[in-house]
C-alpha cells in the first residue's frame, strides 16, 4: 500500500514568549527570553524561584466563555487556545454551531467529521486541577471536590475538549511520554494519515505543570537549574556551566493534511512531514543513556522512514534541556547518525529562550521547524557563551541566522527513556 502525503497547513501556540506564532516566531529571531521570576504562587520556601510563566494568562473570551473555562484545567485552555489559532491559520472554514443541544462550537468544513481527529501529547495533563481539589478534599471534605475534577485533570482531556469544540469525530486520543509527548503524538497522526486512516488531525503538546508539586517535584529529583540570580541565564544548553532546565508551561499545536486535499483547496503549506521514529533506552527512569544510542537510532528510524540520506539533513531543532547528561547525549546521537555531516549543519535549542515545556516542546519545535523550512532562518541558542569541550557543533550560538533548509530534523526525549524523532521537508 502507498503512503499518502502529509503537509503542515496551520499552527498555532501559547507559550513563555507569545501567544501567537508571529510574535513567538519574532521573538525567537530576536533572541529574547520567556524565563522569570515564578508569580503563579508564592515560592518563599521553595529552592527555584523562576520558571518559563505564561504571565498574566487569560484565557481568550472570544473562544472559551466563562462556563468553558471553569470546566478545562489551564493546560487544556492553553491546547484549545492553541488549536484555534492553527485551525484559522490553515484556512479551512470553520461555522458556528447553531444546535444549543451540542456542546460543539464550531464545525470545521471541507472533510467528512469522522475523518478529522485529534492526537496530542501532555506529560502530566491536569495537575492544577489535581492539586487544587485535593486541597479542597483536605479542608473542606469529599462532598465539596468538585464534579469536574476527573475531567479537568485527564491526560485525554485537552484532546477531547478540541474535538467536541470543532466537532472533529474522527480519531481522538492522547499520548503521555513525558517531553517526548507532542513528537509521539505527532508520529501517531502522521501514520493515521498516511495509512488513509483520517484526512486532517490536530496534533502536537499541552503542558502546565508549574504548580507547588510540579515545582517541589523536578526540584527534589535535582533536574532544575538553581540560577537563581540571572533567570533568563539560565537555560544555557550545551554550555559548560549548565546546571539543570528551566521548568516552563505552554502549548504547540498544528495541523497536518493529506496533501492532495490540501493542494486542491489553495491552502498555505508550510511543510512536508516525510519520517518518524522512536525507540526507547531501556536504562533509568530519568537519566538518558550516556551513549545516545537510543536516541541515535530513533534518528536513523525517523531518516529510514522519509528515505533520506543522513547527508541531505540541514537542520536540527535539537531537545537540548540544558542537563549535562541530556546535552551530551544528544551531541553524540547526532554524530553517531550524520557522521561528519553533522558539523556541516546548524544545531539550535529553542529551550534556551522558552524553557521546557515538558510535553509541550515537541509541539513548539514542530512549529519552530516549518517556521525555519518557509522563512529560511534559523533562530540562535542563547547563554551559550562557552560549549563544553565534548559539545563541538554548530549550536548557532546567540544570533538567529539565514540558513535555507529544506530537510529539517526534531528531536524530542522524555524520562522513562522515550526517544522521538520527526522529518520534515520542504514542498
Amino acid at each position: 500500500m502507498s503512503r499518502r502525503r502529509v503537509v503542515i497547513t496551520g499552527l498555532g501556540t501559547v507559550n513563555p514568549l507569545a501567544r501567537s506564532v508571529p510574535a513567538f516566531w519574532g521573538s525567537l529571531l530576536e533572541g529574547k527570553s520567556g524565563i522569570g521570576p515564578w508569580t503563579l504562587f508564592d515560592v518563599t520556601n521553595y529552592k527555584v524561584k523562576f520558571g518559563g510563566e505564561i504571565r498574566n494568562y487569560v484565557p481568550n473570551p472570544a473562544i472559551m466563555d466563562k462556563r468553558l473555562q471553569r470546566r478545562m484545567d489551564r493546560y487544556s485552555q492553553f491546547a484549545l487556545e492553541a488549536a484555534y489559532e492553527a485551525i484559522v491559520d490553515s484556512g479551512l472554514k470553520m461555522t458556528k454551531n447553531e444546535n444549543k443541544e451540542l456542546e460543539q462550537e464550531y464545525q470545521v468544513e471541507g472533510y467528512e467529521p469522522f475523518r478529522m481527529g485529534v492526537i496530542m501529547g501532555s506529560g502530566i495533563g491536569g495537575l492544577n486541577e489535581y492539586e487544587d481539589q485535593h486541597e479542597i478534599l483536605l479542608t473542606k471534605g469529599p462532598t465539596r471536590v468538585s464534579p469536574f475534577v476527573i475531567p479537568k485533570l485527564m491526560v485525554n482531556s485537552a484532546a477531547g475538549q478540541i474535538s467536541i469544540y470543532f466537532g472533529l469525530r474522527g480519531q481522538n486520543f492522547a499520548v503521555a511520554t513525558a517531553c517526548a509527548s507532542a513528537a509521539n503524538a505527532v508520529g501517531s497522526a502522521l501514520r493515521a494519515i498516511q495509512y488513509d486512516e483520517a484526512d486532517m488531525i490536530v496534533t502536537g503538546g499541552s503542558e502546565a505543570a508549574m504548580t507547588r508539586m510540579g515545582l517541589s517535584g523536578f526540584i527534589q529529583c535535582m533536574a532544575l537549574s538553581n540560577r537563581g540570580d540571572a533567570p533568563q541565564k539560565a537555560c544555557r544548553p550545551w554550555d559548560k556551566d549548565r546546571d539543570g532546565f528551566v521548568l516552563a508551561e505552554g502549548a504547540g499545536m498544528v495541523v497536518f493534511e493529506e496533501y492532495e486535499h490540501a493542494k486542491k483547496r489553495g491552502a498555505k503549506i508550510y511543510a512536508e512531514v516525510v519520517g518518524y521514529g522512536a525507540t526507547g533506552d531501556a536504562f533509568n527512569i530519568t537519566a538518558p543513556c550516556p551513549d545516545g544510542s537510543g536516541a541515535g537510532k530513533a534518528i536513523e528510524l525517523a531518516l529510514k522512514d522519509a528515505k533520506l540520506n543522513p547527508t541531505e539533513v540541514d537542520y536540527i531543532n535539537a531537545h537540548a534541556t540544558s542537563t549535562p547528561l541530556g546535552d551530551l547525549g544528544e551531541t553524540l546521537a547526532i554524530k553517531s547518525v550524520l557522521g561528519k555531516h553533522a558539523y556541516k549543519i546548524p544545531v539550535n535549542a529553542t529551550k534556551s529562550m522558552t524553557g521546557h515545556t515538558l510535553g509541550a516542546s515537541g509541539g513548539l519545535a514542530m512549529i519552530v521547524c516549518a517556521k525555519s523550512i518557509t522563512t529560511g532562518k534559523v533562530h540562535g541558542t542563547i547563554n551559550l557563551d562557552e560549549p563544553s569541550p565534548d559539545c563541538d557543533l554548530d549550536y548557532v550560538p546567540h544570533h538567529a541566522r539565514d540558513h535555507k533548509v529544506k530537510v529539517a530534523v526534531l528531536n524530542s526525549f522524555g524520562f522513562g527513556g522515550h526517544n522521538a524523532c520527526v522529518v520534515f521537508k520542504a514542498v
